[in-house]
């Protein structure tokens, strides 16, 4: 049984975006990735709420609703898919389908202690799927387990993970940190963090600041495209939150998206130069565990290790770390741009490493 966010069209089902502009029409067919899975025999149980247009991570959506932490519902679930991470949480649904463009499958996957997949760029068709970012813009999915969403991946497209009956072990691999990039670590994630991580060699990285700036360039460019003409004929349809993303963007000239187009070639570049000789990398999530809801200020602890990874179009993984707190703290592994497979095994490896929450060094 499959819940997907309400970006995604449906038979049958009408496709809000998490907004109140699009018409309350029910789609005449389902888009291609629904139908791939229908041929597989999965079931549609339902749409699932997120952040309005998948502008933001909190999930705290102003019509229907804020999307709570089922860890503890004074929390946000993050997003911009948390209602695809809450269901799985739950055990609403077997998985779910998300959509990440700068972090919005491994963001609330993260703060509600599941697996969530950004599969590398073009790997899942986006056809009738509301956009955010087209260039940057994936399809993926949320499960209980690394097994249960590389397997889903696997019946979204054409990919064939050659999952492995049995996790390999974490030597055979090499993994490591980027340079300079982890920091401002609330302390739950900070302790857990350096439990895994303090036995892994750093090794040179692009500027992650340099990165995420261009990415948001890129993103809020691309989105205020698409919504120009509602913005521009009635604002007051938008919550406040996205309708300052998406007057941001509107002030983006071409020259400031063509450079930032420049610089993601070359970040690309520089990024799979970085990773070669490893399997992959290894970071925090997010810099924090689940917000409060209604808490101020918290976008760059949600967004600052994401956001980078998902210029350059290379695939990643959020998986629960093992942690000693009540609420869950995620570790984003990512690898080499279509290396879906090898980053699979990775975190296999990672999460039975892990099992039963036993904070432990990668040595």
């Amino acid at each position: 049984m499959v819940g997907v966010k309400d970006l995604i069209d449906v038979r049958g089902a009408v496709t809000t975006g998490g907004g109140v502009i699009l018409a309350e029409v029910p789609a005449e067919t389902d888009a291609p990735v629904i139908e791939r899975l229908r041929g597989h025999g999965c079931t549609v149980v339902g749409k699932l709420n997120l952040h309005e247009w998948a502008l933001g991570v909190t999930s705290a959506n102003p019509h229907y609703g804020a999307v709570l932490n089922p860890h503890d519902p004074s929390r946000i679930a993050g997003g911009s898919s948390g209602g695809c991470a809450a269901a799985v949480s739950l055990g609403i649904c077997d998985w779910t389908i998300g959509t990440d463009t700068g972090g919005s499958i491994r963001i609330p996957a993260a703060l509600c202690g599941v697996v969530g997949i950004r599969p590398s760029l073009g790997v899942v068709s986006t056809e009738r799927v509301i956009p955010l970012a087209p260039s940057q813009d994936t399809v993926g999915p949320i499960a209980c387990d690394v097994r249960t969403a590389a397997r889903a991946l696997e019946l979204m497209s054409a990919l064939d993970l050659r999952i492995p009956a049995s996790a390999p072990g974490l030597r055979e691999f090499k993994l490591a940190v980027p340079a300079g990039w982890v920091g401002g670590l609330d302390l739950p994630t900070r302790e857990a963090w350096s439990q895994i991580a303090r036995e892994l060699p750093r090794i040179p990285f692009p500027s992650r600041e340099r990165m995420a700036a261009s990415a948001i360039t890129i993103a809020l460019y691309e989105a205020a495209q698409y919504h120009r003409a509602w913005l521009h004929d009635d604002p007051t349809r938008y919550g406040s939150d996205v309708r300052s993303q998406l007057q941001r963007g509107m002030s983006i000239v071409d020259e400031e998206y063509a450079a930032a187009l420049r610089d993601r070639e070359l970040f690309t570049e520089e990024t799979e130069i970085a990773l070669g000789g490893w399997d992959a990398i290894l970071l925090p999530t997010t810099a924090c565990i689940a917000p409060l809801v209604g808490q101020s200020d918290v976008h760059d602890s949600l967004v600052r290790f994401t956001r980078p990874l998902s210029l350059t179009g290379q695939p990643a993984i959020s998986l629960p770390a093992p942690h000693s707190t009540p609420l869950p703290v995620g570790i984003q592994v990512a690898g080499k741009r279509g290396d879906d497979a090898g980053l699979a095994a990775v975190a296999l490896a990672l999460e039975a490493a892990w099992s039963g929450h036993r904070p432990a060094s990668i040595e």
